[in-house]
């Protein structure tokens, strides 16, 4: 699947403002957390954050792990696609082209001075938005390690990854089932 740098950007995005609610602690706990994250992101044309903006984002960030629930139910497409829809019209998109920060031309969907939950609404929902044109909406997963079920957008060509992180989950699970495997074997 091809999918250019902005697209990519704003998709890992979205999987890191879901996965600031799934560890049982709120990754987004206050402004100075949304702040960190806006920071972390290079998110650019953000102004002063404050509660408002705190609540709007993690109203954001559910509608965002609808989506990737949505994913996983037969006939999800139509919900994800309404999720999506409602999403990107409440944020009032609008495409411009705009080069910044020492970055080439690209697309920016959110109205200039949009808030920081319209932006990530806009740019995040339409990054979404893209996977269920391209009939991939199967690629948002949740990782299948027992203990962890972070999101993650499936990029690999053969639609085969299963874990958040290969180097964390996957090896983890995998040394796991190594040891198990030599135990049965050794008794």
């Amino acid at each position: 699947m091809l999918i250019n740098h902005d697209t990519r950007c704003a998709l890992d995005v979205v999987v890191a403002l879901v996965n600031t609610a799934s560890e049982g602690t709120d990754g987004l706990a206050d402004v100075e957390a949304l702040r960190g994250f806006v920071e972390r992101h290079a998110i650019s044309d953000i102004g002063t954050l404050g509660d408002r903006d705190l609540t709007a984002v993690r109203t954001v960030r559910s509608r965002f792990a609808e989506v990737f629930a949505a994913a996983e139910d037969a006939g999800g497409t139509q919900r994800a696609a309404a999720l999506l829809n409602a999403m990107i019209a409440a944020a009032g998109t609008t495409p411009r082209l705009t080069d910044h920060d020492g970055y080439d031309w690209h697309v920016h969907y959110f109205a200039p001075g949009a808030s920081v939950a319209d932006h990530l609404a806009a740019d995040g929902g339409m990054a979404l938005a893209f996977l269920v044109v391209a009939g991939e909406r199967e690629r948002l997963r949740r990782c299948e390690a027992p203990d962890c079920g972070h999101a993650f957008v499936d990029l690999s060509r053969n639609r085969s990854r299963r874990y958040c992180d290969s180097r964390t989950c996957g090896n983890r699970l995998h040394v796991a089932a190594y040891r198990a495997r030599r135990r049965e074997a050794a008794g």
